[in-house]
């Protein structure tokens, strides 16, 4: 994600010939749409965005076990907040 804000900002900057950036080459203003696509690619083929997204889901279903346990007065056990 940071790299497409980069990229977005650098673009802008670029285009409206704002600033040092004007004088860039326009392959260093559009690299970061390339590193992000890149990134993209990577995440998918090594598992890394399933795998955050198994995370984040487990971490949600034990906040609600969590919950629910608290309303109904039991302790968890070996949690510590």
């Amino acid at each position: 994600m940071y790299l497409l804000i980069t990229g977005v900002v650098l673009l802008l900057l670029k285009y409206l010939e704002v600033g040092f950036v004007a004088g860039w080459s326009w392959w260093w203003v559009l690299s970061p749409f390339a590193m992000a696509v890149a990134w993209w690619a990577w995440a998918d083929s090594s598992g890394y965005t399933k795998r955050k997204a198994m995370e984040k889901m487990e971490q949600k279903k034990q906040d609600r076990i969590d919950k629910q346990r608290e309303s109904l007065g039991i302790k968890t056990k070996g949690r510590s907040r």
